[in-house]
């Protein structure tokens, strides 16, 4: 079956999905995106991506092309057009020459086995730095280059993520996800002001955490602060919670109850997928 595409307006296979080389967006990274889950044929947290998706248009000057509701009907059109229930989803707008250009990308959704969950991942830290002046740090722009070295560096030593430090030597992320510390059952995460994206499922950990009684801070945090932790996961929206075993060959926590307060976010995690969708 062809992969179709929405390209400005038109649903096309790649092949016959062209763009002009002179567009600000393909020159300069002028440009913004969502990637999303469709699950069961829904998207996961759909308004809370385009709600914003709209806002980042307004802080970099970008006409949005079209209403929410209409983006609503287009992606769900390329979900279903790509005969997809669960799939990936990447909704990409760019500055071209007479405005804004927009692109989205369905293709089948193909999660981590339940084996790399109960594993968990392994991370190094990143000798690459976050600017933790710049307000760009929290729009998920197509200027992603930061991002990509920091987990190609990883991957090539053996990793599956990087932690990102910013220029004040705090952490703000990792390369594709959120980060939180759990200390004493109590969680702490990056504030937006160590430049860390306001990611939609670190805001679902916010609203667990509250609905369940557990106190949850945000602030500065020490690489130290790191390896002093007895749990540490990280969240993005299409691998929802995935639990950090190791950094830099370290790991984290210790004893038989490790990972208790992770696995407990991973299941109310999923059981929110189907009613949040």
């Amino acid at each position: 079956m062809k992969e179709i595409v929405f390209l400005n307006g038109k649903f096309l296979s790649i092949k016959e999905a062209k763009l002009p080389v002179v567009s600000p967006g393909f020159l300069y990274g002028f440009g913004l995106f969502e990637t999303m889950r469709a699950y069961n044929n829904r998207i996961v947290y759909f308004d809370k991506h385009l709600e914003r998706l709209k806002k980042s248009t307004r802080l970099l000057d970008m006409r949005c092309p079209y209403s929410l509701a209409k983006f609503k009907e287009i992606i769900y059109e390329a979900v279903k057009i790509n005969g997809l229930r669960d799939a990936y989803v990447r909704l990409t707008l760019w500055k071209c020459e007479r405005g804004t250009d927009t692109l989205i990308i369905a293709k089948k959704y193909q999660p981590y086995s339940s084996r790399k969950y109960n594993k968990g991942f392994r991370a190094c830290i990143s000798s690459f730095r976050q600017n933790g002046h710049s307000f760009l740090a929290q729009l998920k722009t197509t200027n992603y280059l930061l991002y990509r070295l920091a987990y190609a560096k990883a991957r090539e030593k053996g990793f599956d993520e990087a932690i990102i430090l910013n220029n004040k030597g705090y952490i703000a992320e990792a390369s594709r996800s959120n980060l939180f510390l759990i200390k004493a059952q109590e969680l702490f995460t990056p504030s937006l002001e160590c430049s860390c994206l306001n990611g939609i499922t670190r805001r679902v950990i916010f609203d667990l955490a509250k609905k369940y009684n557990i106190k949850a801070y945000k602030g500065d945090f020490s690489i130290l602060d790191l390896y002093a932790c007895d749990e540490v996961f990280l969240t993005n929206s299409l691998m929802g919670i995935m639990p950090l075993v190791s950094v830099e060959e370290r790991r984290i926590g210790r004893g038989r109850n490790r990972y208790n307060l992770t696995r407990f976010f991973i299941e109310k995690y999923k059981s929110l997928l189907g009613n949040e969708a």
